[in-house]
C-alpha cells in the first residue's frame, strides 16, 4: 500500500463499513515528505523493536517494517483492526494488537514508541512509558504543535507537563507539521516531538524509591499558576510562610517568583533540600 489520498482512504474505510473517529481523534497522514520525517526521526536499526500506537490504516506500520526487525502495532478502534489485517497482510514482522494502550504490557524490554497522538492520550501515555521500569530507548511522537511547545518549554513558560517529562528525559521537537497534512485535516497543526529517557530509572532513584515527593512538591507549586511560589506552598503543603521563604532562599529562589520560572533542576534542588531538612 502506498500513501493513500483524501479519496482513496475514504473509500477504504466506507469498504469497512467505517469513518474517521473523533472520539479516537483519528487524522491520517497523507504528506509522504511528513511520512519519511517519522521514519528519520526514529533512527531505526535493524534489529529494533518498535511499538506503534494507534496504527489506524497502517501507512506508518508498513514503513516501520520496512526498517525494523519487529513491530508491534497497538490499535484500540476495532474498526481499524479489520483494515489493518487487510492493509498489513503479508508483513510477518508485524504483529497487531487489538487492546487500549494504556492498559497494555509490553513482554519486550528494549524498544522504541513511534506514534501519531491525539490531545487527549498524550500526557497519559508519556507518563506510562517514561515512569515504567521498562522505559524505551525512545518515543518519537505527533502531537498537536502547541502541546510539543509545552513539554519542550524553558523558564520562564514552564509547566507541570514540561516539568514532568524534563525530570525523566530530554525532549526536542524534530518537525512541525501543518493541519493540511492529514485528512480529514485537524483543527490545529501538529509536530514531531523525539523524547529521549536520560537513563533508565534514574529519575525515580534519585530521592529513594520514588519520586512521588518530587511531584507532590511540583504540584503543589503549580496549583495555582499565576499567584506566587511562596503562597502555593504554603497553603498546599501547609507549611509556615517563614518556613517556605527560608526553603526558598537557601535554593537561590525568590518567593515572589512564580512556578512557571523554575528550572526541573530547581525542583531537583528544592526536593533534596526538603528531604535533608537542610533549610
Amino acid at each position: 500500500m502506498n500513501l493513500l489520498s483524501p479519496p482513496e482512504i475514504k473509500t477504504l474505510l466506507e469498504k469497512y463499513k467505517t469513518k474517521p473517529s473523533k472520539k479516537f481523534g483519528q487524522n491520517f497522514l497523507i504528506d509522504k515528505n511528513v511520512l519519511e520525517k517519522i521514519i528519520v526521526a526514529s533512527d531505526i536499526k535493524k534489529d529494533d523493536t518498535i511499538l506503534e500506537v494507534g496504527p489506524g490504516i497502517g501507512t506508518l506500520t508498513q514503513e516501520l517494517a520496512k526498517h525494523a526487525s519487529k513491530v508491534i502495532a497497538v490499535e484500540k478502534d476495532r474498526n481499524m483492526i479489520e483494515i489493518l489485517k487487510e492493509t498489513l497482510l503479508g508483513l510477518d514482522n508485524v504483529h497487531i494488537i487489538e487492546a487500549d494502550i494504556l492498559s497494555y504490557k509490553l513482554q519486550v524490554t528494549s524498544y522504541k514508541v513511534v506514534a501519531n497522538i491525539p490531545y487527549y492520550l498524550t500526557s497519559p501515555l508519556i507518563r506510562k512509558f517514561l515512569e515504567s521500569a521498562n522505559q524505551p530507548e525512545e518515543i518519537i511522537l505527533m502531537m498537536q504543535k502547541e502541546v510539543a511547545e509545552r513539554i519542550t518549554a524553558k523558564p520562564p513558560h514552564m509547566s507541570i507537563l514540561a516539568v514532568s517529562v524534563q525530570f525523566y528525559a530530554t525532549a526536542k521537537i524534530i518537525l512541525k507539521v501543518s493541519k493540511n497534512c492529514f485528512w480529514p485535516a485537524p483543527k490545529v497543526d501538529s509536530a514531531i516531538i523525539k523524547i529521549t529517557p536520560t537513563a533508565p530509572n534514574s529519575a525515580t532513584a534519585e530521592f529513594g524509591a520514588s519520586a512521588e515527593l518530587f511531584f507532590k512538591i511540583v504540584k503543589a507549586g503549580f496549583s495555582q499558576p499565576r499567584k506566587q511560589i511562596v503562597g502555593n506552598l504554603v497553603k498546599t503543603l501547609k507549611m509556615e510562610r517563614g518556613e517556605v521563604e527560608a526553603w526558598l532562599t537557601k535554593n537561590s529562589i525568590a518567593p515572589t517568583q512564580r512556578a512557571e520560572t523554575l528550572s526541573v533542576q530547581d525542583w531537583r534542588n528544592l526536593t533534596q533540600t526538603f528531604v535533608n531538612g537542610n533549610f
